[in-house]
Parts: structure tokens; sequence; C-alpha cells
């Protein structure tokens, strides 16, 4: 895509793991290494990276002509998102093909300022936001979001043997959710289960990326537009972070400097 070295898309089997959480402060521990970065918000009819990016409701990309959006800047980082473009206390009551076509606009005629890296926040599944971006542009990599749940972990494995059939490299996992940490008493639980994301991994020859707290400061800064690598730039949960956006780069370094080429025949 011109503007833009590497795609990444972001995504997970199901909803609910914290995948947009991930997006926000992976694009933010990457800019904070000095690449250019970019996030698009592919979920149509949920998007969630204004709120995150702490873009306030009602504001409205610049336009050039009636053919093209300049992306919204927010702590640094290039944006795109449905939000920016409609309200977000309304429904998108909408059938596939206009979702599809919502995201190829919001792909395609957004004007991406050099990126080093375009980092997509996909929704949820793997169905036809899925397909079109693996049809339509060269993605770089994958990165596999889910808790040690059994039930995330069938979903993000559907996740992952869907890129492998499009050809897209899954780059790594992000175990999300894997312990919870009382702040009161110091107890750790891993409610959620453990191990999930080192056994999916391993079977599918891939590598667990990092590991996230269940934690009430990530959330309560993600809700506030302000996320963790910006606001706790020294704590545990952003040197994590900045372990995954490290990873993400090498990856890009030792990838062919070409994407794969996706084709489709009946």
């Amino acid at each position: 895509m011109e503007g833009v070295k590497h795609i990444i898309a972001v995504a997970s089997g199901k909803g609910g793991v914290g995948k947009s959480t991930v997006t926000t402060n992976l694009a933010l521990a990457l800019s904070a290494q000095g690449y250019r970065v970019g996030v698009l918000d592919a979920d149509i009819y949920g998007p969630s990276q204004a709120q995150m990016l702490g873009v306030k409701e009602g504001e409205r990309p610049k336009t050039e002509g009636d053919k093209a959006f300049y992306p919204m800047v927010a702590h640094g980082i290039q944006a795109m998102s449905m939000a920016f473009l409609v309200n977000t206390r309304e429904p998108m009551v909408w059938r596939g093909p206009m979702v599809v076509g919502a995201f190829q606009q919001l792909l395609n005629q957004t004007l991406w300022e050099n990126l080093d890296f375009l980092l997509i926040d996909m929704p949820p599944g793997t169905g036809d936001i899925q397909l079109t971006l693996s049809q339509k542009v060269p993605v770089s990599g994958a990165v596999i979001v889910t808790t040690p749940q059994d039930i995330a972990l069938l979903d993000a494995r559907k996740g992952i043997e869907m890129f492998r059939k499009v050809n897209v490299p899954v780059l790594g996992v992000v175990e999300n959710m894997s312990l919870y940490h009382c702040e009161k008493c110091g107890h750790e639980a891993p409610i959620f289960g453990e191990g999930g994301g080192d056994s999916i991994a391993e079977e599918y020859d891939t590598r667990v990326l990092g590991r996230l707290p269940l934690s009430l400061s990530i959330r309560e800064l993600a809700d506030s537009g302000r996320p963790s690598v910006v606001s706790e730039p020294d704590s545990a949960v952003s040197q994590t972070f900045a372990s995954m956006a490290r990873q993400v780069a090498d990856s890009m370094d030792q990838a062919p400097g070409k994407g794969p080429t996706i084709s489709f025949s009946d």
C-alpha cells in the first residue's frame, strides 16, 4: 500500500479477549521505539479505537475533495476508524457487502503518511473483513490475541488456521488476562486457566510474544483514552508491550521485503 511499509493484522477468533487494547498499546510501543505507526480500526460494527486513543466524539478527519481522508493523529500515531465518520451511538445495521465496502474505503482512501507499520484492529471471527484484507493488500504478519481459557483457545486456533490458509505468517500469540493480581492482598490466581498461550504456540510452531495480567489499571487507562504505554511507560505492563514491539519489528527485519501475493480461483 502507498505510504505503508508493513501491515500487521491484530486478530482473534472471538470478541472480548482484549484485542483492541493490545492493538492500541502495541502501536504506541512501536511509536515509542521510533517507528512511524498507524492504526486502522476494522471493526465496523463495534469500533473502539477512537475512545482508546482519546479522540473526542464528533471529531472528524479532514478530507481531500470527496475521494480521500487524512488520518486523525493521537498520541503521535495516525488512526482511522468508522467512529470518526458516524455517530457512534447509532448501530451499523448493515449487511456483509456494505461492511466490506466501508472497510475497503477506510483502508484504501486514507492518506497514510510514510508509515513503518500499519496495525489493523480486526473484528472477531474469520469472515468477510479477514478475507478482503488478505485479497486486497500484502499483509506482513498477524498477531493473535487470546486468553488462557479453553473456549478462547478454540477460536484462536481458527484465527491462526485462517491466516495460514491465505499465506499470512503468524508472528506470535499474546496471552491476555493470564493472571489476576489482587491489588489489596497481593494474591495471584490464574482465573482463566494457565498454559494456554504456550500450548497453542507450540502446536502451531510460533511463539508467545507476551503475557498480560488481568489488571484494573489497563482497563481504566484504555477507557480514559490514555493507554498504559502512554500513562505508565515504566510499568511492567508497558515493558511487556515494549518487548512485543521489538519482537514484531525484528520479525519484519528478518522477513523478505515483499509481502505474500494472495490469489483465489474457483
